[in-house]
């Protein structure tokens, strides 16, 4: 354990002996929506191939890097690329940045991730405010607090009833309105599965039966992880496709609809993410 931290603890040393900035709030990129991390002021980029520890992204669409910089004032960390089970890396190799995230100061973490909506009253381009969620992985032990207990970072039982923030969930909400983008933001159940399959009919129409209003390969390992070290946590998922629920139909699942709706749907989201960044401290002292 001792020296796992100290892993997570060489790459936070190493991170801030190179910038200047000391973020309070993370934020991390899906599938497509790497765009973010560009409308960041004062960036400083750093490769992942270069930070001391860090797991590599091998996903397209993942830029693979970390960037520094200021967002509506308040200073930013931004994953360019995150870390999935089906690229091969054990469940604690993929949540090692929100370790690193919180030794460096980090204290709310935003978290956007590409996903296929189960619940037929979805659209694509729509934007799901993760209410709860589902682990399937994790019915199988694949949860990344198994092992020895980090006490340096939390609890050896944290509550996850409370995985996402209700004032942050809120906010977003209101940020939308007042942006009007009502028409298109939803609040839902994420299940997340390990990939890198899209899921059978069968499997869409038993994970709609379980409560899951979208599904996909990433985030849930993450917020357990911020949670359980005490950080605050949004979640965000842009639907990029349409789970295929039906024996009859012709539609198939595939990565370039994900990345293609990324696209689209960038600007408005960096818009979303930006202007609720701007709002976290009115937040935070509503929490209190």
């Amino acid at each position: 354990m001792d020296d796992k931290f100290d892993e997570y603890q060489a790459s936070a040393d190493w991170l801030m002996s190179k910038t200047s900035s000391r973020p309070t709030v993370g934020i991390v990129c899906g599938s497509g929506l790497g765009g973010l991390a560009e409308i960041l002021k004062e960036r400083q980029v750093f490769k992942y191939a270069d930070i001391p520890n860090f797991p590599q992204s091998t996903v397209h669409g993942h830029a693979g890097q970390l960037v520094f910089g200021t967002l509506k004032g308040k200073a930013c960390v931004c994953m360019q690329g995150r870390f999935h089970l089906y690229e091969g890396y054990p469940v604690q190799k993929v949540v090692f940045p929100m370790r690193v995230f919180k030794l460096m100061g980090v204290e709310t973490v935003i978290l956007t991730n590409a996903a296929g909506s189960l619940n037929q009253d979805y659209k694509v381009g729509d934007v799901m405010i993760i209410k709860d969620h589902i682990n399937m992985p994790g019915f199988a032990g694949v949860n990344p607090l198994v092992g020895p207990n980090h006490d340096r970072f939390g609890v050896r039982f944290p509550c996850m009833s409370d995985a996402y923030d209700r004032e942050l969930r809120k906010l977003a909400h209101e940020v939308a309105a007042e942006l009007d983008f009502c028409d298109f933001v939803r609040e839902g159940v994420y299940c997340v599965i390990g990939g890198p399959s899209f899921e059978t009919i069968a499997e869409c129409r038993m994970l709609r039966q379980l409560g899951a209003d979208a599904v996909g390969m990433s985030t849930v390992h993450e917020v357990i992880t911020v949670r359980h070290a005490g950080m605050r946590c949004l979640a965000m998922s842009l639907i990029s496709n349409r789970a295929v629920m039906d024996y009859e139909s012709q539609a198939k699942a595939n990565h370039e609809e994900v990345l293609e709706t990324g696209r689209q749907r960038a600007a408005q989201l960096e818009r979303l993410v930006s202007t609720l960044v701007g709002r976290l401290e009115l937040c935070h002292n509503k929490s209190l």
